[in-house]
């Protein structure tokens, strides 16, 4: 794992303990620091002590690590109801929704600052082997650049980790040998969370309205996607697509602070022979090519090795993911599509799609969907936005109020003809039935499976 002597003797508090708060927790303890950790979910909480006494970790009572003989301290308390006094930082989950949850005000009134996984890793750089960090936000797109990037810096034979908002917590993996190049993928909440760092590659895809159910508006959206930029060092790459005036506007900031230089401007609309990648078909994979190239240019890789990577790259599951052929029906899993900007490129994509979508709705509308509408045959909705949906796409194009994502498979392949694609791209979060989009992604292959 990745750790610091700088966390040794110090206290901290974990709120959030799923993947990346557990990983946080045994990279704070490695380190001798003091953890307060807790979850509101009890099975979180109930699985995190055992888990470090398997490893011969304890929770306090002079407990040490086995092998530097560094004591430990693990106790389990909601920090809202502690004194965070004499704290060093609280460490808070992404998902915990710092404009509304009360840690906020607590540690802000402690005089505690609220940081997260990634800060912690910005910290501990010092202390490892000589390295590069990209870094990748945007509202869409991110998770394929993130993963485009690390598979081109993989192909130069260049040792490489992924992580942040994809893959393994940040904190649980080995650091890299020296020259090894870390590649992030990082939401506006992380970046939130983080305060200094310094990305030697910083890639803004777009701006689109989103997760405004978290921020005072998108002005403040879209400021904190700007942060990322702001904690570079002058010499370091920012490669921003300047296809929404919100990202040129950023872009345009950086160039008059004096770091033109450092500027890579992406340009919708490029003309790119595609053909020979096939996992990135579509114009929004022409703009992540691009974004991916320039950052890997960034880091000196040779064309080459930028060009067999291209090629080669696997694309991610649940992002315009072919499923399977039935009776020459094509089924399509596009859970990763979480809001309408998401979901419109694949719609673009085929040209006769039986369309699922439906969930817990980001927005009242689908207008950024719209250019894809011919290509729908029917439309079929389910969960929470369902009816929402239907009433919105009603006089566009046929709808079925299918409900479940099971009820619509079943019905779209029964009047999917050969030739027509079968299209999961719900522009909408899971929450309302699944517990992830991952969830709901395999939720539908496993109903394209059972249709024999």
């Amino acid at each position: 794992m990745i750790t610091s002597t700088a966390w040794r003797g110090k206290r901290y508090a974990v709120l959030g303990l799923a993947r990346s708060g557990v990983a946080t927790v045994r990279a704070l303890m490695a380190a001798g620091a003091e953890v307060v950790a807790w979850d509101a979910n009890e099975k979180a909480r109930d699985a995190l002590s055992p888990s470090l006494r398997s490893r011969g970790e304890g929770r306090g009572e002079g407990a040490t690590d086995g092998a530097s003989h560094v004591p430990l301290s693990l106790t389990l308390a909601d920090p809202v109801e502690i004194d965070l006094t004499g704290l060093t930082a609280v460490i808070v989950s992404p998902g915990v929704p710092l404009n509304t949850h009360p840690i906020a005000t607590r540690a802000a009134a402690a005089g505690v600052p609220v940081i997260g996984d990634i800060e912690l890793f910005a910290e501990a750089r010092a202390e490892m082997p000589a390295h590069r960090v990209i870094g990748i936000t945007g509202t869409n797109g991110k998770s394929t650049t993130t993963a485009l990037i690390h598979h081109i810096v993989d192909t130069a034979d260049i040792p490489a980790r992924l992580g942040g908002n994809i893959g393994l917590p940040i904190l649980g993996q080995d650091p890299l040998p020296e020259g090894g190049v870390y590649v992030l993928e990082l939401s506006s909440y992380q970046i939130d969370l983080t305060q200094s760092l310094d990305c030697d590659v910083a890639v803004l895809l777009n701006l689109t309205p989103d997760h405004l159910d978290r921020y005072a508006g998108f002005e403040a959206y879209a400021a904190s996607k700007a942060r990322l930029f702001a904690m570079q060092a002058p010499g370091h790459a920012a490669v921003i697509g300047i296809g929404d005036a919100p990202s040129a506007e950023i872009a345009r900031q950086i160039a008059a602070s004096g770091r033109s230089e450092d500027l890579v401007r992406i340009a919708p609309g490029a003309c790119l022979d595609q053909s020979r990648w096939p996992a990135l078909q579509g114009l929004h994979n022409a703009q992540n090519a691009l974004a991916a190239i320039a950052a890997c240019k960034a880091l000196g890789i040779a064309q080459d090795a930028i060009d067999k990577g291209l090629e080669t790259f696997p694309g991610l599951p649940h992002r315009m993911e072919r499923v399977a052929t039935r009776r020459g029906v094509l089924f399509v899993n596009d859970s990763k599509a979480t809001n309408a900007d998401s979901a419109a490129p694949a719609l673009s994509a085929y040209p006769k799609i039986h369309w699922i979508l439906g969930g817990k709705a980001k927005a009242k509308d689908l207008d950024a969907c719209r250019p894809g509408f011919p290509h729908v045959v029917r439309a079929y909705t389910i969960g929470e936005a369902g009816e929402m949906f239907a009433r919105l796409l009603e006089g566009e194009m046929p709808v079925e109020r299918s409900g479940t994502l099971e009820a619509a498979v079943q019905s779209a392949a029964a009047r999917a003809k050969e030739g027509e694609t079968v299209l999961l791209s719900p522009a909408c979060a899971s929450f309302d039935q699944f517990t992830d989009y991952e969830a709901r992604g395999q939720a539908f292959r496993d109903a394209v499976e059972a249709l024999g």
